[in-house]
């Protein structure tokens, strides 16, 4: 039986706590409004990261993994590459936490419950997308037409830079816009050399040191970063952007700010008689008691498919295919970047030099592809970028090696010859196919209906593909590479972990969830500000533009709230 007591209302509620969450709950605390944050999983405080700083001679099996653990509880998230045994906390137990997926049209989908969310395991790589990027869709017919342009965001992108401390390089590249800046991260002495030599011989590519949420000096009271390297575990000295190091401390400071943990958001509540939401049905993980929430405005961030799900799972008489879905178009153009493609190389020279630390972050070359009439390919619409970086092989060669004993273990003390990989990141087009569903047949743990996936990437991409890795191998080899190789790894949808659609934005309600401000259509009180709200997925990584979006959102909001509107 659901408590319906009113004593639980507040101003505004954000359900989720990851990136998108974590600026929700920030903006509209700033503004006053008393604000629920509700994340379904475990409370995590900053610098509550057990293996920050855990040498490998002090994990179980050094390191390497707990293979049959990851077997048997990890066995879709694993597939990701990023979960290892310092980190796996930070992702779901897939047997407790299923769904399905056709394993013709495999998706994975890789979560991390817990206060942050995948704020403390992500990439960290921040590029702002251009109008190449939002009007894709406009001049190519593939999608419906962007609400916004560059101009419209372009404001947003500084302020939550300025916040959350960006280190870059200022380039002057019309299609990758510069932003604000902390000093940028140093390229090595061989990346140095392969951008002089790439962008010598092809003046239309440029390479740059990547864009990151991590700090070079100290900002808003966070450290520097020090270069130790394992960022997935936690970083205590909040030199990266997450939400426990930043936007959390920042929403608590207001007094505004109420955070309840184990809280698993089972539907939003419509009031049939306003047209509006008024609240979110919640079970306790850990009690699987039943509460309601009230409140004046809603903010669903609890990533791409987690938001489509709760407004699948919120059909009514009025939505019987789901809360705000008039549309018919909620849970699909599921996208994603396809990526595991590109080309190594080795380095020769340089013997003399070597890298100070661990740095976590590489270099970037943006899109060349498909950019004007002299750009354009012949095979494949839209683009990508690629990265990567030089390197030395670390003693952990010797296990690709034959040899053994001290002779062995001598020539291991020191570093070995230069490489250097160039990575691909692609864009994914929007498929009415690649979609989100829930099952019917199935629950979870909690009685609600498991989600079900499908998805796969076209022709079009399997083309670019080939250019990926082609592409890749000829700049290697412009640098000065030798015995270059490309590979394709493969891919699955939603391996690269950046899930974008399933709720998107458009100017027209009959084709599209939500509007320019991420407001939905039929819902004028509730927001979506996670990747589904994305209309299509660009090449550059996306959270930057989850934050920027976000704070927008919360501001036009707060006015709509202030004139009566919502």
């Amino acid at each position: 039986m659901a408590d319906t007591n009113k004593t639980n209302t507040y101003d505004a509620i954000v359900v989720g706590s990851g990136i998108s969450g974590g600026w929700a709950a920030k903006e509209l605390t700033e503004n006053g409004l008393k604000t629920l944050m509700l994340e379904r999983g475990r409370n995590v405080e900053h610098g509550d990261y057990p293996t920050e700083h855990q040498p490998p001679w002090d994990a179980e099996f050094r390191g390497r993994g707990k293979r049959k653990l990851f077997r048997e509880k990890y066995h879709r998230q694993r597939k990701s590459g990023v979960l290892n045994e310092y980190n796996y906390h930070f992702f779901v137990n897939d047997k407790k936490h299923p769904y399905v997926t056709d394993e013709d049209d495999f998706v994975l989908w890789v979560r991390g419950y817990q206060t942050g969310g995948r704020s403390l395991t992500w990439g960290r790589q921040c590029y702002r997308w251009s109008d190449l990027d939002f009007e894709a869709n406009k001049r190519d017919g593939f999608g419906v037409d962007w609400p916004i342009r560059y101009e419209d965001i372009k404001s947003w992108y500084s302020y939550v830079e300025e916040f959350a401390g960006i280190s870059g390089q200022e380039e002057g590249i019309p299609h990758l816009p510069d932003g604000v800046f902390l000093p940028p991260m140093e390229m090595n002495v061989v990346e140095q050399h392969a951008k002089k030599q790439i962008e010598q011989a092809f003046p239309r590519r440029h390479m740059t040191i990547g864009r990151t949420a991590v700090l070079t000096q100290p900002h808003k009271g966070r450290g520097a970063c020090h270069y130790c390297g394992p960022c997935s575990r936690g970083c205590s000295v909040g030199a990266y952007f997450s939400t426990q190091s930043s936007t959390l401390p920042a929403a608590r400071a207001t007094g505004n700010l109420t955070l309840r943990a184990n809280s698993v958001v089972h539907s939003v509540i419509y009031d049939e008689k306003t047209g509006k939401a008024s609240g979110v049905r919640v079970i306790d993980r850990e009690t699987k008691e039943t509460t309601e929430f009230f409140a004046d405005v809603i903010f669903l961030c609890a990533s791409a498919i987690g938001s489509t799900q709760i407004l699948l799972n919120s059909k009514n008489k009025r939505f019987p295919n789901g809360l705000a879905n008039s549309s018919g178009v909620l849970g699909h153009y599921l996208m994603d970047h396809h990526f595991r493609v590109g080309a190594v190389g080795d380095m020769p020279g340089f013997e003399d030099k070597y890298t100070f630390g661990d740095r976590p972050n590489g270099i970037y070359v943006p899109r060349f592809r498909n950019l004007d009439a002299r750009t354009n390919h012949p095979d494949f619409l839209r683009g990508y970028g690629y990265q990567g970086a030089a390197y030395r092989p670390g003693w952990k060669r010797g296990l690709r090696m034959d040899g053994f004993g001290a002779d062995f273990k001598e020539k291991l003390l020191d570093p070995g010859p230069w490489k250097m990989y160039l990575g691909a990141f692609g864009e994914v087009l929007p498929r009415y196919e690649n979609k989100v569903e829930l099952d019917e047949e199935q629950t979870d743990e909690w009685g609600m209906p498991l989600v079900k996936t499908q998805g796969d990437i076209g022709e079009n991409e399997q083309a670019m593909r080939k250019d990926m890795a082609e592409a890749a191998a000829e700049m290697l080899e412009t640098a000065g590479a030798k015995n270059v190789r490309t590979y394709d790894a493969g891919y699955d949808l939603g391996q690269c972990i950046h899930e974008m659609g399933t709720a998107r934005m458009g100017r027209d309600p009959e084709s599209s969830v939500l509007n320019g401000y991420n407001q939905a259509h039929d819902v004028p009180n509730l927001f979506v500000t996670d990747g589904a709200c994305m209309t299509s997925s660009a090449c550059q990584n996306p959270s930057i533009t989850y934050m920027a979006l976000t704070a927008r959102a919360v501001d036009y909001a707060v006015e709509e709230l202030k004139k009566g509107n919502i």
